[in-house]
């Protein structure tokens, strides 16, 4: 018998929602296994050969170099804050992300750019300083020329739709039912782990909303007691408004309790800013009070599940 496979509609809202994005951000550490070295010192412990290695760090306290490899990780930290995991190489970036996306991207791209070039002027010095700092250990073979180590730091950006199988033509029914429970399986798997993670991303910022908007209460050595407002940071409330943006379109599940809360705080927020809540404790108390109710329902719902 045979049939028309489907396409399944979990995976036509994720299509249509978003894009698949992966970014590849390349730097070698300039560490080099020794194994003459490491010959050695086996022998001087009277250790197994192969019980011992050493790696010569090639730039050891080179700043600029250690700034390149640091902003590999805030690359790494900016992705997976603007996406969401899809799988062990790729991320699921909504639609409604994809401009501010771009727009950090393209600034870190130039930041890594920057870092590179600096790093490079640099390079002829640094190979300079390491024949007196390795010591015995220095050999220039080690250090590549300026031309091969731009190669060795990359930043790239990749783009894909959400794979969606539309076949047209005709099939067996055994295949076609396999294929589709396959599909539809992933896609229902990713649309709950993006829920999960909006969930968690949701309540993580009220409660630090609520934390800031809180007040400490210390003793001192006399046994007054002494009130002092938390520090407020516009960071966490851009981040609240962002989230309430996004999430007003992008709720694929179509999941009630995450937009009764995202509506909730919106409510919230509309028409504060940092500067009144700064000067005004009536209004601190109060944006706590109604974050504080927002959570207590909404931890109630993800702790059910």
């Amino acid at each position: 018998m045979l049939n028309i496979l489907q396409r399944p509609e979990h995976l036509t809202s994720l299509a249509s929602a978003g894009v698949l994005i992966n970014v590849e951000v390349t730097a070698t550490t300039f560490s080099k296994t020794d194994r003459g070295i490491s010959g050695q010192v086996a022998q001087d412990k009277k250790a197994d050969p192969d019980a011992v290695r050493v790696v010569r760090n090639l730039l050891a306290g080179n700043n600029k170099h250690k700034q390149l490899l640091n902003h590999r990780q805030t690359v790494y930290n900016f992705v997976n804050r603007f996406t969401y995991p899809w799988n062990a190489a790729q991320n699921y970036l909504p639609s409604q992300r994809i401009h501010d996306f771009m727009k950090g991207y393209k600034e870190l791209e130039q930041q890594y750019e920057t870092l590179l070039e600096d790093f490079l002027a640099d390079y002829a010095s640094v190979i300079s300083n390491a024949a007196f700092t390795q010591g015995d250990m220095f050999n220039r073979a080690d250090y590549p020329t300026p031309e091969q180590v731009r190669g060795k730091y990359t930043m790239r950006l990749f783009v894909s739709e959400v794979p969606m199988s539309d076949f047209r033509c005709q099939i067996a029914q055994d295949l076609a039912d396999d294929l589709f429970n396959n599909y539809s399986r992933q896609a229902s798997d990713a649309i709950t782990n993006i829920l999960t993670e909006q969930r968690k991303q949701l309540t993580q910022v009220m409660e630090s909303l609520s934390h800031c908007c809180d007040i400490e209460v210390s003793t001192d050595s006399e046994g007054n007691h002494k009130v002092k407002r938390r520090k407020l940071y516009d960071s966490t409330i851009n981040r609240a408004l962002e989230l309430c943006r996004t999430f007003e379109q992008f709720n694929l599940a179509n999941d009630p309790e995450l937009e009764s809360a995202r509506a909730s705080l919106a409510r919230v927020l509309d028409g504060v800013s940092l500067g009144a809540l700064r000067e005004s404790d009536s209004l601190r108390e109060q944006v706590k009070t109604e974050v504080d109710d927002i959570l207590s329902k909404f931890r109630y719902t993800n702790d059910e599940e």
